[in-house]
């Protein structure tokens, strides 16, 4: 008697992962801000295993920005364990969104890149990082709604399917 072959029926509906780069050269300010913020619309978005968030630069600081630490801590987001780290070509070439913060003219094939031109932070005061940081988060919530709708969108979505 054989037996029968065990089949996956299970049917998937993954959509690959979109990453999204967010770089400087020295990732201690602005790619760091960016990157908080992203991380804050995937999560707010239900987005974890859709969208990869990467960050680096191209001379890494020792440090993140206290200023920046101190920018990001008043909208409740904490950076004070990160260290700035390096972004390799390798990594950036395989992004779907590259963004640059006023330090670059990167281009690269097949990627998505856009250079935001954003003060650097680093040796300003508070009173002057803060509206680099407003900025960073209006960039941010745009290319989340740019590249998977507004949360408007989602509620929508959500709604008709508790109607059914």
């Amino acid at each position: 008697m054989t037996e029968p072959i065990p089949t996956d029926t299970a049917e998937t509906d993954e959509q690959p992962t979109t990453t999204l780069t967010f770089m400087c050269v020295r990732n201690a300010g602005r790619s760091q801000m960016a990157t908080a913020f992203a991380e804050r619309e995937r999560a707010a978005r239900g987005l974890e295993d859709d969208v990869e968030i990467v960050t680096g630069g191209t001379a890494p600081a020792a440090s993140v920005h206290d200023v920046v630490v101190e920018a990001l801590a008043e909208v409740d987001l904490d950076v004070s364990g990160r260290e700035p780290r390096h972004v390799s070509e390798t990594t950036l070439a395989g992004s779907d969104f590259v963004a640059t913060m006023g330090c670059s003219t990167l281009e690269l094939d097949g990627v998505d890149t856009d250079d935001w031109a954003l003060d650097d932070p680093g040796e300003r005061p508070i009173e002057e990082v803060r509206p680099i940081r407003d900025e960073i988060e209006s960039r941010v919530v745009a290319l989340f709604d740019d590249r998977f709708g507004t949360h408007e969108d989602a509620e929508k979505a959500a709604d008709g399917l508790e109607d059914r």
